[in-house]
């Protein structure tokens, strides 16, 4: 074993990175051993240098991280501070003077993650990031290795815990959005501002990295389709419930038909119980991988927290230490095959419309006329009346999105047609 030490640089030491410090300490002679040297937390750069952090020495603590990874002597850098900037330039320069880097930015990744791979080529160092996608549940490795002689045709999953969680407690108990999120926030698992998960951004950053892993091209953010859990209702599962479905929100990335192009969408769908992700419970998270060869593969655990993300951290640096004793880099960039990614109205899905309608002869002969003038089958109707008011429930067969979009303008147009109560896409079969 190499008696000299690597030398860490850790930037951000919150939820994560205080977990991250105190398992290198407490932890270390085992991760000596498995790394093959030992390694040393050399520095950790904070906003807040004044707050107590237990297990750091205070001669560790900075507040100046660009001077902390322009070193020179660091090894690795773990970057868990998050956001766009000062990220991104912290990272470049820690490639610049030598450094590889560990990250669980996920934002970033997603919005910029070409110009980081570059930097990390350009200057032969590694770049790593199990932590930014669905926590401790290793699913970047086998995405970028296991699965790197295999064609990946479909990721599909539930990759953000506070929305589940919500989705979950409206399922079991009835709850009305507003009082899961309440109660999510009570325990912890919503932030203050949920904005970022319950609007879908977060699982949003996820898709983006996962369809670009998964399909060897290049997805940013803005590429993923996204719609957010603040428009479904109590009546929304329990209509999910009649048709012996759960409601999740589900990050899908797919590859087309011909091959010739990927999607890639955040949204409410309804799934079947029978499905594994309609299993999943609580806060945990859950991805599927279906490809040519493996066929399908299901990754479960928890996506979120101080202690799994720091697993994911932990892991991703025994893996860019071994490389560096080893004089060696891990994967980088696969972008070859150089996809476009579909719009939203390519996709082809199925859609659960619920409608409010008058109560009279025709209506449904009516609303089927606008379902076959716009070349959208149905599946299934359910219709209940009562005072001369009725709720119409449609499930269509699979059509392209743009044109169950443009049905559901047509029927809002009917004169039959009191209000379009609810929309909701169907998966999972």
């Amino acid at each position: 074993m190499r008696t000299r030490p690597l030398k860490v640089a850790l930037l951000g030491c919150g939820v994560v990175g205080s977990e991250v410090a105190r398992i290198m300490t407490t932890h270390a002679d085992d991760l000596a051993a498995r790394i093959g040297a030992p390694v040393e937390l050399a520095g950790v750069a904070v906003r807040r240098p004044s707050k107590v952090r237990e297990g750091i020495p205070p001669e560790l603590i900075t507040t100046d991280a660009t001077a902390l990874v322009k070193r020179g002597d660091i090894d690795v850098v773990i970057e868990v501070i998050g956001g766009i900037e000062p990220a991104r330039a912290l990272i470049t320069t820690a490639f610049e003077h030598g450094a590889s880097v560990v990250s669980a930015n996920k934002a970033l990744l997603a919005e910029d993650g070409a110009t980081l791979y570059a930097a990390a080529e350009q200057h032969g160092r590694d770049l790593y990031f199990e932590a930014a996608v669905a926590g401790a549940i290793p699913l970047i490795r086998p995405l970028r290795e296991s699965l790197a002689g295999d064609k990946v045709n479909r990721v599909l999953g539930i990759v953000n815990g506070t929305t589940n969680f919500i989705l979950d407690r409206m399922d079991s108990s009835g709850a009305g959005y507003s009082e899961a999120l309440d109660e999510a926030t009570a325990l912890g698992y919503a932030e203050a501002d949920p904005t970022a998960d319950v609007e879908g951004f977060d699982a949003a950053a996820k898709a983006a990295i996962l369809a670009g892993i998964a399909f060897h091209t290049r997805v940013r953010l803005d590429d993923v389709y996204r719609e957010g859990l603040t428009e479904v209702t109590a009546a929304d599962m329990a209509s999910a419930r009649r048709m012996g479905c759960t409601v999740k929100l589900l990050a899908i990335c797919e590859r087309a038909a011909d091959g010739k192009s990927v999607t890639a969408r955040v949204h409410p769908a309804m799934i079947p119980l029978s499905h594994p992700l309609a299993s999943v419970r609580e806060a945990y998270n859950a991805v599927f991988v279906e490809a040519e060869a493996a066929g399908q593969l299901m990754f479960y655990g928890p996506g979120a927290g101080g202690s799994p993300t720091a697993s994911a951290v932990l892991g991703d640096l025994v893996a860019v230490c071994r490389n560096k004793l080893a004089e060696s880099t891990g994967p980088g960039e696969s972008a070859y095959s150089r996809l476009p990614v579909s719009p939203m109205g390519d996709v082809v899905t199925r859609y659960h419309i619920s409608l409010d309608v008058a109560d009279k002869p025709g209506v449904l002969a009516q609303v089927a006329t606008v379902f076959a003038e716009h070349g959208v089958s149905i599946d299934t109707v359910r219709q209940q009346g009562k005072d001369g008011e009725a709720s119409l429930v449609v499930v269509t067969h699979r059509a392209p999105d743009a044109a169950l979009s443009g049905t559901v303008e047509a029927l809002r147009e009917l004169d039959t047609v009191r209000g379009v109560a609810s929309i909701m896409r169907v998966e999972g079969e």
